[in-house]
């Protein structure tokens, strides 16, 4: 994801059409991230199941174990670092104080392919 996304200094967030993300709380032994991930993909799958069925309730139980399992990893939910810098998870970059530093990445970019 870092090769496509860029992440910010602090290693917080990651920037995808200009809007923030929060990463997975990076305190997180690898087994027990490996190990929420994977409940996240199921629980992916299983909304894509619900929807192709075209059954709301268990889209909306998937979607409940979906957000679970991104507050478990730290992506969601009360912020897993502890200096008191507020959240800016899904706000526009341009609205945050990562504003410069993203401002300096399309500086750096290598201009697109003709």
């Amino acid at each position: 994801m870092s090769d496509q996304h860029p992440h910010t200094p602090d290693g917080r967030y990651f920037v995808v059409s200009g809007r923030l993300w929060r990463l997975s709380n990076p305190a997180l032994a690898a087994e027990e991230r490996e190990r929420l991930v994977g409940l996240l993909m199921a629980a992916r799958r299983q909304v894509g199941a619900a929807r192709k069925r075209q059954d709301p309730d268990a889209e909306r139980a998937a979607r409940a174990a979906v957000d679970e399992a991104k507050r478990l990893l730290g992506e969601r939910g009360p912020v897993w670092w502890n200096d008191g810098a507020p959240d800016y998870n899904r706000h526009m970059v341009r609205n945050t104080p990562y504003a410069d530093w993203y401002a300096q990445l399309a500086l750096l970019a290598p201009p697109p392919r003709s």
